[in-house]
């Protein structure tokens, strides 16, 4: 079933072609996208399945036999990552036409919002299955232009702004990523991941080093590792809520993942272990003290998502089973849970009117379906048991217990303590805009729905007859269905376990991979 590994690049790209075609006919531009990403989703399981029984599934574009052509390779982990982003966009694309439908005028325009987001789709999942580094670099292209425009949409001052220093960081990135590529290529002769292999190895350790220390760079920009995280609180609230949500969810893990798949493939030993773990503790109590300074739920969540990559960094730098394995199961926890967050804020933001926690009170009683949609997925960031953020966290603890080393030990002391602080920002959220009640310069519930009325933001749920049920539903249903895959994350935990491990343990043996590009042997 090897004809099934370029579609998810493929389906996208040839969508947003045909969302072009259709401008100035809204209704089919958003059936063409669901239909997309449905096939996507599909199809990314339907590889998962297959990685698991056969190992990794191996394509070589335009029939141009590798290390001359470019190779598209899904292993376990890049299918885990394809399934769980292809669910992530298909949802938040619902979200997005359920705003679009109940404002009554797009804020964005729909002709442009379409194409763009199948385009940013098909980037992130050509940077999953890529199997050469210069491909890496153009899905991450593909991406981030995709991303430079839907974060300037409205062409508000603040969107403008944002963007600016948004293109800034993500080209100074994408040029030292660049270098690195010329270097290696120089170095080595290939670019091809699978030969790299055995060609990096005979290098001298400085220039190993060097390259290592280049691409972890670039990709530590990308992941918003501290501190080069700077630029990602300023950016991500000031976009619309999907597009916050889907930056939110995806982009960062994209550089966690071109993080894991070069430590693990390319440059195994540790060498920069200890420089992994230092970054993952800074990362993690630098990201949640941000956190809990904010008085802001978009702010203060970019915060936490800056924080959070501290734990995959914390997988990643303890270079064993449990840890790698750990950590992959994270990046799924994470992708769905920091995404359902950012979509649930923009629901606080359409029912109280903001997202500054002193404008906000009493969402408890105003719409008790939105506190449960907010209120899950917290505790599950927060990582309180059973949730699978707690089984996460437990089972990177575990793993740096295991490592015995002091500076496992401070990874997990500063785990603990970044999950308590998680729980603390994420108690305040809900004491402010949820349980207290609305003080005297805070609109009231109806006054609040008939200035969004009259304003065009705010769509009346007819059918629902519960207090604060004017929600579009096309917005509740893909939150709600986030939360329950949040949950169910929870309950298939152990086989996710299980299939993480033996995604890490394939990419420690590095054998796998290898042999599945090149079966007679790399040359």
């Amino acid at each position: 079933m090897t004809y099934l590994v370029p579609l998810p690049v493929v389906m996208p790209l040839l969508g947003a072609a045909l969302t072009l075609l259709l401008l100035g006919r809204p209704h089919a531009q958003r059936w063409v996208s669901l239909t997309v990403l449905v096939a996507t989703v599909a199809v990314s399981a339907a590889l998962l399945v297959q990685s698991s029984l056969h190992g990794p599934l191996v394509v070589e574009v335009g029939g141009w036999v590798a290390p001359l052509g470019i190779v598209l390779v899904a292993d376990q982990l890049a299918a885990l990552m394809l399934v769980v982003s292809a669910a992530v966009t298909l949802c938040v694309l619902v979200y997005s036409i359920g705003q679009g439908m109940a404002d009554g005028h797009e804020e964005t325009p729909l002709s442009v919002y379409h194409p763009t987001y199948l385009v940013l789709t098909a980037g992130v999942c050509n940077a999953f299955l890529s199997g050469d580094l210069f491909n890496l670099y153009v899905g991450f292209e593909i991406l981030l232009v995709a991303s430079y425009v839907l974060l300037t949409l409205g062409s508000t001052e603040n969107r403008i702004r944002a963007g600016t220093t948004y293109v800034v960081v993500s080209l100074l990135s994408s040029v030292i990523f660049l270098i690195a590529i010329g270097l290696v290529y120089a170095s080595t002769g290939t670019l091809n991941l699978a030969q790299l292999v055995d060609r990096l190895d005979t290098l001298p350790d400085d220039l190993r080093l060097l390259l290592q220390g280049m691409l972890l760079l670039a990709f530590g920009i990308k992941a918003a590792v501290f501190p080069l995280s700077a630029w990602l609180p300023d950016s991500y609230p000031t976009a619309p809520a999907p597009v916050t949500a889907v930056f939110a969810g995806l982009l960062t893990k994209v550089g966690v993942y071109a993080i894991i798949r070069t430590e693990t493939l390319l440059f195994p030993g540790g060498r920069t272990a200890t420089l992994l773990l230092v970054t993952a503790v800074l990362t993690m109590l630098v990201g949640i003290l941000g956190a809990v300074a904010q008085s802001d739920i978009k702010r203060l969540l970019s915060f936490t998502l800056i924080s959070h990559i501290g734990y995959m960094l914390f997988g990643v730098g303890l270079t064993s089973s449990l840890g790698l394995s750990a950590a992959i199961f994270y990046v799924v926890h994470h992708i769905t849970i920091q995404t359902t967050l950012f979509l649930a804020a923009g629901l606080v933001e359409r029912r109280g009117g903001s997202t500054a926690l002193d404008r906000l009170g009493g969402l408890a009683r105003l719409s008790p379906l939105l506190a449960v949609l907010f209120f899950v997925p917290a505790l599950n960031l927060a990582g309180i048991p059973p949730f699978s953020g707690f089984l996460g966290k437990l089972g990177l603890i575990q793993a740096g217990v295991d490592d015995g080393g002091v500076l496992a030990w401070v990874l997990v002391a500063g785990g603990l303590i970044t999950s308590l602080l998680t729980l603390y920002a994420i108690a305040r959220v809900w004491n402010l805009a949820f349980w207290r009640t609305p003080h005297a310069d805070m609109p009231a519930a109806d006054d609040a729905e008939q200035a969004a009325r009259t304003e065009g933001a705010v769509e009346p749920d007819r059918g629902g007859g519960q207090s604060g049920a004017v929600l579009p539903k096309l917005m509740i249903a893909p939150t709600l269905a986030l939360v329950v895959l949040g949950l169910a994350l929870t309950v298939v935990a152990g086989p996710l376990f299980d299939l993480s491990t033996d995604a890490a343990d394939d990419l420690l043996r590095r054998t796998p991979y290898v042999d599945a590009v090149f079966p007679g042997g790399a040359p």
